[in-house]
């Protein structure tokens, strides 16, 4: 019985794999989809009658459609003997016996003889295997990063130790299919049917990338905020998509390989939330304090502050209270106001000193004619 079922199988399978197929990319697959195999059309609107061909035999003279965003990896017996990466369609051909058909012009002996003496001596199956892969060469959306709990590095920006919980995604692009395949893709997923998708939980490649990634956030920090090129400013991660996705990219190339040894590249990221810790909070509050009071809108702000003092010591002390605002209004003038560097003021109760003092706030509008004269007086006891 055995003999006989393997020379029906091998008879069976022969016919049934002389028709030329269609082969496309399958219905239904997620944008994320990384790597699938090419599937026979089979039938089409009812047409169509090669349904009953051999999984792993692809006959001479199928054609081979690559869309736009695809490269196409072609497999014998396991191994990689081309690759495709312009879109457009494809005739098969292919030296295996059994992917020899009348249909493609090799002949009657060969496809049919030949054919199945080889599949009975194998039960009536091929001996060998063919097999076509698209792999997308498209950016490939919605791979997540995020840590449970604070993530520290040193951050050239405020020049310390800093920490925050962070959360977002990232794009990612196969570079190199073939590296991809030879050297990352797990075999389950170098058969029919099978989808490798990198944003799938059940993925234990997958699995392993986002550890990865999560491991070099702290490193990616680092090199962003302590690169002069892109300012040493935390505050523009999450403004910087591409230039962080650098940043990450080399921190991940750094400790993994990702590009060097499997074929991948991080492109984009989208960081959604930074949550930093208590310490770099005020650290942070302090710079933004810092920032505000730079420049001329520093100077604005302390012009401000000085009429409210003046406005208070008059209110409290006279053209008296109005000397001690404007000493301080002196010491401000050289640092934050950014007027000319003055010679050290006198002692405190020289007349002249006060006398000076005045005079300066007198230029500069603080005090009218007639609080220079008053404070003159009382400087020399008049």
């Amino acid at each position: 019985m055995g003999l006989v079922q393997a020379v029906k199988g091998a008879v069976g399978g022969v016919l049934a794999d002389q028709w030329k197929d269609f082969y496309t990319v399958p219905a239904g697959l997620p944008a994320t989809a990384a790597l699938f195999a090419a599937v026979p059309q089979g039938t089409n609107a009812g047409r169509g009658s090669n349904t009953s061909g051999s999984s792993n035999i692809i006959t001479n003279g199928s054609k081979i459609v690559v869309p736009e965003g695809y490269g196409l990896l072609l497999f014998q017996d396991g191994a990689i003997t081309g690759f495709v990466a312009e879109p457009g369609g494809y005739e098969w051909r292919s030296d295996d016996l059994n992917s020899q058909s009348i249909f493609a012009g090799d002949g009657i002996v060969t496809p049919l003889i030949k054919q199945s003496w080889e599949r009975f001596k194998f039960g009536g199956q091929p001996g060998g295997q063919q097999a076509a892969f698209f792999v997308s060469l498209k950016e490939l959306p919605d791979n997540r990063f995020g840590t449970q709990s604070e993530i520290y590095w040193d951050d050239g920006f405020l020049n310390t130790q800093v920490g925050a919980v962070t959360r977002g995604s990232y794009t990612l692009k196969i570079v190199d299919p073939i590296l991809f395949v030879k050297n990352f893709v797990p075999a389950i997923y170098l058969q029919p049917g099978k989808v490798f998708d990198f944003t799938d939980l059940d993925n234990a490649a997958a699995s392993q990338l986002f550890n990865e990634v999560v491991g070099s956030l702290a490193p990616a920090f680092s090199l962003y905020t302590n690169d002069p090129g892109k300012g040493n400013r935390i505050t523009k991660l999450q403004q910087d998509s591409l230039g962080f996705a650098q940043s990450l990219s080399a921190a991940v190339e750094q400790g993994y390989q990702w590009k060097s040894d499997r074929g991948l590249a991080i492109v984009k990221t989208a960081i959604v939330s930074i949550e930093y810790d208590a310490n770099t909070r005020e650290l942070l509050k302090t710079v933004q304090r810092a920032d505000a009071l730079s420049g001329g809108r520093g100077n604005s702000n302390l012009q401000a502050s000085v009429a409210q003092g003046i406005q208070s010591a008059g209110e409290n002390g006279g053209a008296a209270g109005l000397v001690g605002v404007g000493m301080a209004t002196g010491m401000f003038g050289a640092a934050g106001m950014q007027q000319p560097v003055t010679p050290a003021a006198p002692a405190a109760d020289d007349p002249v000193a006060k006398l000076q003092k005045a005079k300066e706030m007198l230029d500069l509008g603080l005090i009218t004619q007639d609080d220079y004269n008053a404070l003159k007086a009382k400087a020399l006891g008049l």
